[in-house]
Order: structure tokens, then sequence, then C-alpha cells
């Protein structure tokens, strides 16, 4: 491993192996860095190795990850899984270093040019009950299934959006029995979507492939419920039950495993902890990092590719993991602009349509108030230090008017997950208190480092050594 770089690319996802395999094919001197074992992100994880003998069972949009894969491969960069960035410099120096670990070690590497494609991460999802053992994230149903072929049987799916029927869809498909689905997108959310549906249409097969899912999981006999309004999980230390409402009356499932999903939002620790700017999506409700035609911040030399930059799915990803790459490479003169522009030209297009699609999605799956923001001032908003709805409510009327101040009062977002479970909540719920635009109540400030680090690793970290230097000879230039 070199210790400079022309570009450095952070994250193996969709967007990630396209820029790499763009920038090895121009002989850039290239590092690409993924916390995982393996190339794929969040969606193709395990694309090279599937758990899942039966292609049927995962699908085909699954393995549009493995030409991915190969490519990335075949490019002459330096790939590194099992990389753990906690921190990239935020100055305007030409260089930037990035510091990441790698088997209990601390590496620091310099980078003329940084292409950031941490992907997403689910929503928080804060019920009662939602910290109980046999309660996950629908996505880890997912990773179980895709990297170890394991699955929870007569589990409740509760949520809505593409990625939660899919994997419903996997769970039948493998033969895993399912308890229940519950289906929290309201009715609202169809009328909200209905003048979009012409961007929808851009996007039909997609549109017709997401209604074939729910007709089957209908079709399968698995209880579908819908019109829920409440919400709760019960049980003593593990998940023993759900219960909601339809119709104003209270209803209960027994289960020892729930699955929770309602959508995904872009990962935004790094770029926050970087101070690049971010505006909150009033149509994703999430902090997005704003970024330029090329995918560039307004750090200089920094990109943003994906959905680490605002959702926008798979394929839009891989096609703007190639675009910030032709960003990059004409900025470090190794592709004129008229190279640059005429390649970039039919991922614009693609996008383009993509995009008309993600304004229709956005509004049908967006996740309703009541479960996004606590009612009950029992529930846990601050996973990491337990902080519950009610304590924040308190703070809030104390005169605390943005997440550093609750941080101060009640060590909200001080945890090891830094805020990404408690942080788009905290923002919302200071936003309803006080009847305030969640772009002006703001969001906590990210220090770094961004992932936990062991003194043991600092300790690791070998300085590099300097040439001896002899006084006298410095002290014979001064005198002279």
């Amino acid at each position: 491993m070199n210790e400079q770089y022309d570009i450095v690319i952070i994250g193996a996802g969709p967007a990630g192996m396209a820029a790499a395999k763009l920038c090895g094919s121009t002989g850039a001197s290239t590092l690409l860095l993924d916390e995982q074992s393996g190339p794929g992100g969040q969606i193709y994880r395990g694309i090279e190795n599937p758990a899942i003998v039966d292609p049927n069972i995962l699908g085909s949009d699954y393995y549009k990850g493995t030409e991915l894969a190969e490519g990335l491969r075949q490019a002459s960069i330096d790939y590194r899984p099992g990389a753990k960035v906690w921190q990239v410099s935020s100055d305007n120096a030409t260089d930037k270093e990035v510091s990441f670990s790698e088997g209990g070690i601390v590496h620091i590497v310099s980078a003329k040019r940084i292409i950031i494609a941490t992907g997403a991460q689910e929503r928080p999802f804060p019920l009662p009950g939602w910290t109980l053992s046999g309660v996950m994230n629908a996505g880890a149903a997912q990773i179980l299934l895709k990297t170890s072929a394991i699955a929870a049987e007569n589990a409740v799916f509760i949520g809505s959006g593409p990625l939660l029927y899919l994997i419903v869809r996997q769970y039948l498909l493998a033969g895993v029995p399912i308890k229940a689905v519950i289906d929290t997108n309201p009715l609202s959310n169809y009328l909200r979507a209905a003048p979009y549906l012409i961007n929808g249409l851009s996007e039909y097969k997609t549109l017709v492939k997401g209604q074939r899912w729910i007709k089957e999981i209908k079709k399968s006999g698995v209880p579908f419920i819908n019109g829920v309004k409440e919400l709760r999980l019960s049980g003593s230390e593990s998940v023993e039950s759900v219960e909601y409402t339809t119709g104003g009356e209270w209803n209960k499932l027994d289960t020892d495993n729930v699955f929770l999903h309602q959508g995904v939002v872009p990962s935004v620790n790094l770029t926050m902890s970087m101070r690049c700017t971010h505006k909150w999506c009033n149509t994703q409700l999430c902090w997005c990092v704003v970024t330029d035609a090329w995918c560039e911040t307004d750090i200089a030399g920094v990109f943003v590719a994906g959905d680490g930059a605002t959702i926008v799915g798979a394929i839009a990803a891989e096609h703007l993991g190639t675009i910030a790459a032709l960003g990059a490479l004409h900025q470090l003169g190794l592709l004129d602009e008229v190279g640059r522009d005429s390649q970039a030209e039919s991922h614009r297009k693609v996008l383009l349509k993509g995009f008309g699609f993600r304004k229709f999605l956005d509004r049908l799956f967006q996740p309703p108030r009541q479960f996004r923001i606590p009612k009950y001032g029992d529930t846990v908003v601050c996973r990491c230090e337990e902080v519950t709805a009610g304590k924040i409510r308190e703070i809030i009327k104390l005169g605390c008017t943005n997440p550093n101040q609750m941080k101060a009062f009640s060590r909200c977002g001080m945890g090891p997950c830094q805020g990404r479970f408690c942080g788009l909540t905290v923002s919302e719920m200071i936003s309803q208190e006080l009847e305030l635009p969640v772009q002006k109540v703001g969001y906590y400030r990210i220090r770094r480092p961004v992932k936990p680090v062991l003194l043991g690793e600092l300790g690791r970290f070998k300085i590099k050594e300097l040439e001896p230097v002899k006084i006298g000879d410095h002290c014979g230039e001064i005198l002279k």
C-alpha cells in the first residue's frame, strides 16, 4: 500500500465499484477502502459468494452486482476490504488525509481526490419496545439470508417500502414461514403520490414488479395488515408480541422476532464530520449532502456519489459513481473536458429517467409522522444512552433549541453509534415541539473519529521515520 494516491474511494457498493473500475482503467493510482470483507455494499452484499444457492430466491436484481464485482477485481487498483475509515481531513489543502484501521493497525494515506460512496442506512423506527431482543431492522434479515442462509421463522415484518416487500418475498421463496406483514403505508400517501404518477411511469416495469411482489405476498396466505395507526412491541427481555390498532381497536400477534423497516436514509456521519454542506430534504425526510453536477461537495476535491448523498437506488448509484470518477479524473488532468462530458452523457440520460421515478417513489412511501416521532414518553429514542422521548421533551421545554444542546443535556448522540439511530428523530422532535423547520433546527455536530478506534490500533500506528538532520548545517545557513 502506498502513502499517497491520486484517488481514494470509500465504500465498495454500486457507486464505489463503478468509480473504482473507471479510475483503474485510466492509470490513476486508486485506493478503494471498504469495511466489508468483500465488494457489494448492502444491496449486493456477498455477491461473489452468496450463501443461497438458488438464484431465484434473491432475484435477478441482486445478481446485477456480479458484473460490477468482476469489473472491480479486474481493475488496476489497490482494493482493501476490512478497512474501517474513521477520519478524513476537511481542510482546503491540495491533498486530503484519510485515516483508517485495517487488521488492528491504523493507517493514514493522502489523496489528491476523494470519492465517498458510503451508501445508506435504515431509517430509525422508534416504537415502544424496539430495543427488545429479537427486534431488528429488516436489512438484518436480508444480510443473514445472503451471507449465511439463515432466517428467523414466524417473524412479523413491520413497515413499508420496496425493500420490505422484497425481503418478505425472498423469505417466501426460500420457504421460510412468516407470521404476518404489517404495512404502515397510509392511504394518504397514494393521494400525495398521484400527481407524480406520470413520473412513475418512466420506470413502468419496476412499478409493475413492485405491485407483483405485494400480490404474491397476499396470495401466499401470509396475513397482510393495512390501516395501522399505532404500534407497540411487548415483552420482558425479548419481544413476545406485536400490538397494533386498526379501526380504533387494539390487536395482538405473538412472535419471537420482529423486523422493522420504513425506508433508508443517507449515511452522512463522515460528510458531516468533514463539515460538508447538507440540506434537509422534505420529501425523503433526511439530511442530504449538497453536491454539484459532478457529485463534488463544497469542499474542493471531495465527491459524494450514490445513496450517501441522497437516496437514488442501486442502478442510479452506479451511474453517479461513474460521473463522480469522471469529474475527479478531469480535475487531475487525466481526462479532458470533451472526453469527460461525452462519457457522462449516457449516464445522465439514465439518471434523468430514474430521478423522475424517484419523485413518485419518495412520496408513495414517505413514512408517516406517528412512526417517526414517538408518541409515548417511555419510548427509547437514543438507544446507546437510553434516553426516552419523554426526557427529550422535558429538555426542549427547558429551552433546548437544537440537537447539540440536547446532546449536552442528555448525552443523546454520544454513544457508539454517534447519532445514527437517534439523530433524525431528535431533529424532528425539536422541530415539532418548537414548530420550526428541521433545516433551522439542524443536526448533531459530528466529531471525529466517526467510527470507534481502539487504543491498541493507535498504538500500532507507525510514524514515518524522518531522515536525521545535522544541527550545524542549519546553523551555518542562518549565520550566512
